[in-house]
């Protein structure tokens, strides 16, 4: 049974729930309605065996002999026709009408006597054909005032027969009324169920390269429109985190890059001759040294990418920007010497900003890294700290060619690379200012891109101010402008 239910569309089983509901509904309706029609058939019958005891009663007269006599009118049909019956006060019968002659109640006699005890007595008396109703009441002959007890009657023949046409009605109607119910129950299941149908097959066509794509919500007040909004919500974050994976893969590919190139040309520089051994000591310290570094940079790319589902925690604390500064210097110096540039720090004090070093590091690491992929050999590379009003800040100024203003809005997009201002034989993949303006902001920060004379570059990193060390939660929010 439980098979056969489960094996039925939602369409129908509503429609057949319906139909069972309107089945017990229509059939205590109509039980309700014959109930009450026959109640009500009943009372009319009982007031007009009153009525015709008014009537037939005051028709009763005692002749001179001391019977008894009455006026029988004619004209009345067969159901109609007088049942009349006199009974003295000992339980004789002194009066029995044509028609109480023709149809004998034989329990007539006990009612009577009973009415002397408890008048207005109505009986039901079962008969071979239909029960008889029995009115029994005292009464008195006018003329004589002689007590007596007058008995009237009627068959319920013509009752019974209305009954039964209404019972007939009803029986004929109910199927029709579950039928009329179920094609009612079934238009209504589907007319309801479309919205599910629509988003059924919408569901179908959505796959991992079409996640944009969204369920149709026709009335986001009802049931089906929640329903909806809710699956789409559900794409939307299937969608972000696809999206966070792509992005992931492509920050993994750019920033191992460097890395891995620095060993492999180690390697290969140890390989070109026979060295001894102080001199292989040396390249494979340097090699491990790239290694450690390389864990350290998967480590903050992890992290940064569980920072922007907002799973991890950045350690933060105050951090001495010149200082840091000077450390990235001193990492990417040898990049600049290969092009014969200049890489300095300028600015006086110690300013003191906020956030997690080692993220904060390889934000300025991509900045500086930059400055000196586009700039000419022979330029200058200056890294300024300051402590300003809006906060402490670090600023990367090249003598680069600079970048144009119709691609200054989308320069912190990821995979772009400043349009046509950028030599096509410099490699990148478009990912370096994407990876730093997303680290800085997840620190609480700022990155912007200055105006300049037309001539190179200045790119600010603009931090909270110092204070005690506190650990919170790092949301990423996703880098907006372009990248280089």
């Amino acid at each position: 049974m439980i098979r056969w239910w489960r094996s039925h569309s939602v369409r129908v089983q509503l429609t057949l729930w319906y139909v069972a509901a309107m089945v017990v509904v229509l059939a205590v309706y109509a039980a309700a309605v014959f109930v009450s029609v026959s109640r009500g058939l009943s009372d009319s019958l009982n007031q007009r065996l009153r009525g015709d005891f008014q009537w037939e009663a005051a028709l009763v007269d005692q002749r001179p002999d001391g019977t008894i006599a009455w006026f029988e009118p004619d004209g009345f049909g067969d159901e109609d026709r007088p049942w009349l019956q006199v009974w003295s006060q000992d339980g004789e019968l002194l009066y029995q009408s044509a028609e109480a002659s023709r149809r004998p109640v034989p329990e007539s006699a006990a009612l009577a006597r009973q009415a002397v005890r408890k008048d207005d007595q109505i009986a039901q008396v079962p008969t071979d054909t239909v029960p008889v109703r029995v009115l029994s009441r005292r009464g008195k002959i006018i003329q004589t005032s002689k007590p007596v007890v007058i008995q009237i009657a009627r068959g319920e023949g013509p009752m019974r027969q209305q009954l039964n046409e209404l019972a007939l009605i009803l029986i004929l109607g109910l199927p029709l009324g579950v039928a009329a119910a179920g094609l009612g129950g079934y238009t209504l299941a589907k007319r309801a169920l479309a919205p599910v149908e629509r988003m059924t097959e919408r569901a179908r066509t959505i796959t991992a390269e079409r996640l944009n794509d969204r369920l149709p919500v026709h009335n986001p007040d009802n049931e089906m429109g929640r329903l909806a909004t809710v699956f789409n919500e559900t794409l939307a974050r299937l969608e972000a985190s696809f999206e966070q994976m792509r992005r992931f893969t492509g920050d993994v590919s750019h920033e191992l890059r460097t890395p891995l190139t620095a060993i492999r040309s180690v390697g290969e520089v140890g390989l070109r001759e026979h060295r001894d051994e102080p001199a292989y000591r040396a390249i494979i310290g340097s090699m491990l040294e790239e290694v450690d570094r390389l864990s350290g940079l998967v480590d903050r790319l992890l992290t940064l990418s569980r920072a922007e589902s907002g799973q991890s925690k950045l350690l933060v604390e105050v951090v001495d920007l010149r200082e840091l500064a000077e450390d990235v210097v001193s990492f990417l110096c040898v990049l600049a010497e290969e092009k014969r540039q200049s890489l300095t720090v300028e600015g006086e004090g110690a300013p003191r900003g906020v956030g997690d070093r080692l993220v904060l590091r390889q934000s300025l690491i991509n900045l500086v890294e930059n400055a000196i992929k586009y700039t000419p050999a022979g330029g200058a590379i200056r890294i300024r700290v300051a402590d300003a009003p809006s906060g402490p800040s670090i600023d990367v100024t090249d003598t680069g060619p600079g970048i144009a203003p119709e691609v200054r809005t989308r320069i912190f997009d990821r995979y772009d690379r400043g349009g046509h201002q950028r030599s096509d034989d410099i490699s990148g993949s478009g990912l370096g200012l994407a990876i730093a303006k997303w680290a800085i902001e997840v620190n609480g920060g700022q990155l912007s891109l200055e105006n300049t004379n037309g001539t190179g570059s200045t790119f600010r990193i603009t931090l909270p101010r110092g204070g005690s060390a506190r650990t919170h939660d790092a949301r990423a929010l996703a880098p907006a402008g372009g990248s280089r």
